[in-house]
């Protein structure tokens, strides 16, 4: 199957034919085909027997278009007048040479920890990449198989879930709430045999849930249980979350990485993301990263450099994270003063559990709204829809929260309550 000889849909010979055939025991090939199965390599079909499992799908589930004259209150995108300029250094780097021997620039290696320390992230091992997305996957690759299975958030970032399949893996759907992903969920999972997790610890994606101290310290207890688990920690908002992060990462964990990009609050374009990890880790995240793209662009990394150490960014930074604090919580107050169920403790998008998510999309839509039906960030949980605040003025958060109202309650007469 590896080499391609044996393509998906492909019948395996029956096991007694096969036991026969290579001079072993039935029950050694019931036991190899029992393995394949578990990691999704192979198919029962009953009387059609034993096949090879259609490969994995890779493309990534891309919203549906915004229809034209519709505010777009569905992308998860920062406001880009809260975002800094982005202007490249201006001593390029002089001809073509290999940056392999040193990946990292020792400025922004020190400029990473002066910026995780404080929130207590262990800093002694430290490393970059190219999106947080580009550490999980490539972490997932090197230290899983097929077949095997990661603790996710559900509902959580669909990129991310979308990833986990393109791998080959298998999703463990691991219920979150306000404060993100629940002790007795993540039990659960790793009783069924994950070999990884992957959360964010606030800005939760798209429920708005974070970590408080007594939820932290129930999770760390959890993970402990399970010491040969990798803890991928994924903080995407960092420096505009608008709540404090409680890190998983310094409960003296075996395998851990702690990821922070720069996206939501330097520039959507700043394909860059510094990690904290064991060293372990580290060698298995750089060795492979040695093989393909080699290093992050050292003009990318000066561009992030100057951007994290300019005091007039670190300013609109401070005004950005208080931005999307006021806009998320006008949205949740005027949620709530209609009696409508609302989740976003910090980040930039606000959860609504409905009953039928595409009557409250295309109800919204006829008001001039357009928010993301909540299909493509579920797994095993309820429906609901996200709307992303980023944008939205307290001012536009009223009318909002009104046309909401008006629409669930046309959904209730159409629907019957």
């Amino acid at each position: 199957m590896a080499e391609g000889a044996l393509e998906p849909g492909s019948a395996l010979p029956p096991v007694r034919a096969l036991a026969d055939r290579l001079g072993v025991s039935p029950g050694t090939v019931a036991t190899a085909y029992k393995e394949l199965r578990q990691r999704a390599i192979v198919v029962t079909r009953g009387r059609g027997g034993t096949v090879v499992a259609a490969a994995p799908a890779v493309a990534s589930r891309r919203p549906p278009r915004v229809p034209d004259g519709l505010r777009d209150l569905a992308g998860g995108h920062p406001d880009p007048a809260l975002l800094p300029r982005l202007v490249p250094p201006s001593q390029l780097s002089p001809g073509a040479r290999s940056h392999r021997g040193s990946p990292r620039l020792a400025r922004l290696e020190e400029a990473v920890r002066d910026w995780l320390e404080p929130d207590g992230v262990p800093t002694e091992h430290v490393t970059f990449a190219h999106g947080a997305l580009d550490v999980v996957g490539r972490l997932l690759s090197v230290e899983l198989r097929p077949g095997d299975a990661v603790a996710m958030e559900d509902p959580g970032y669909h990129h991310l879930l979308d990833l986990v399949t393109a791998l080959g893996l298998r999703t463990v759907p691991v219920a979150v709430d306000d404060e993100g992903i629940r002790p007795d969920a993540l039990r659960s999972a790793l009783r069924s045999g994950v070999r990884a997790v992957v959360y964010s610890p606030r800005a939760q994606n798209p429920c708005g849930g974070g970590f408080g101290e007594e939820r932290r310290d129930a999770l760390v207890d959890v993970l402990r249980e399970a010491p040969e688990v990798l803890v991928v920690e994924n903080d995407h908002a960092s420096s505009v979350a608008g709540a404090p992060l409680h890190t998983l990462t310094s409960g003296d964990l075996n395998r851990w990485v702690h990821v922070r990009t720069v996206s939501k609050f330097l520039g959507t374009d700043l394909r860059w993301a510094a990690a904290a990890c064991d060293p372990t880790t580290l060698a298995r995240h750089d060795g492979r990263l040695l093989l393909t793209s080699g290093w992050v662009s050292h003009l990318l990394q000066e561009t992030v450099l100057g951007l994290l150490t300019d005091e007039d960014t670190r300013a609109l930074v401070t005004r950005a994270r208080e931005t999307y604090a006021l806009r998320r919580d006008a949205l949740l107050s005027e949620l709530g003063g209609r009696g409508i169920e609302a989740h976003g403790a910090s980040g930039m998008n606000v959860w609504v559990p409905v009953r039928d998510e595409s009557a409250v999309v295309n109800g919204l839509r006829s008001y001039g709204w357009w928010v993301a039906a909540g299909a493509r960030f579920r797994t095993a949980a309820a429906p609901g829809v996200r709307i992303s605040t980023a944008e939205l003025p307290p001012a536009d958060a009223v009318r909002l929260a009104s046309d909401f109202a008006a629409v669930l309650g046309e959904s209730e007469a159409t629907y019957g309550g």
